[in-house]
């Protein structure tokens, strides 16, 4: 992994500096493709997931150099979801058969996908405290859990995509805050009214459904 950063070098290099520290190329390109992305995919355009695919392999690098191996971890998890998300936005079905379109979870869905996520949470944590050397793991952990269920939520066109990404956003606010990466506390600051933007926007397709 370290020959790969070190390959990679140019990429880190610093573009400008921002509240003392300094903001790489990696960070800066990461940040446009990804708000490029939350624009696309509040219009439900597929074209969100080749950006989520390449600007989640600019963060995998960033956050792993960083420490913040959960973080890191999870963008190769987003590469890998928006490869699948992809093609379920294309060629996706839903459970009647039909193709996808943007829909609610039921009341036991919700249920299970809260309570899944309040167990996983703390078990990785408990992971990356013991097996890495993460100085954050739990505070690591909880948005790392929480948006891999945001992410299956997106790919099969579920509203309620959108709240999950309010919370995991403001909490990452707090975590990127504290490791320094200026740029993309403001990139995850901006989600939070995007992703608000985006309930709405999926609400009025359902009310024209």
């Amino acid at each position: 992994m370290d020959a790969l950063l070190l390959s990679l070098q140019p990429l880190f290099a610093p573009a400008f500096m921002l509240l003392g520290s300094p903001i790489t190329w990696a960070e800066v390109i990461a940040f446009v493709l990804a708000v490029w992305m939350v624009v696309c995919n509040m219009r439900v355009h597929a074209l969100a997931w080749p950006l989520a695919f390449i600007s989640s392999l600019l963060y995998f690098l960033l956050f792993w150099s960083g420490k913040l191996y959960g973080e890191a971890s999870l963008q190769l998890v987003f590469a890998a979801f928006a490869i699948w998300g992809w093609w379920q936005w294309l060629r996706g079905k839903a459970e009647d058969g039909s193709a996808l379109q943007v829909r609610r979870m039921g009341p036991r869905g919700r249920w299970f996908a809260l309570v899944a996520t309040l167990l996983a949470w703390p078990l990785l944590g408990l992971f990356l405290a013991r097996q890495t050397d993460s100085n954050l793991p739990y505070w690591d952990a909880f948005p790392t859990v929480a948006s891999l269920l945001g992410q299956w939520l997106l790919g099969r066109k579920y509203q309620e995509n959108w709240s999950v990404w309010i919370l995991v956003n403001a909490v990452s606010v707090a975590l990127f805050a504290y490791k320094g990466y200026w740029l993309t506390v403001v990139l995850y600051a901006v989600f939070i009214p995007m992703s608000l933007a985006g309930w709405r926007a999926w609400q009025r397709q359902l009310a024209h459904a």
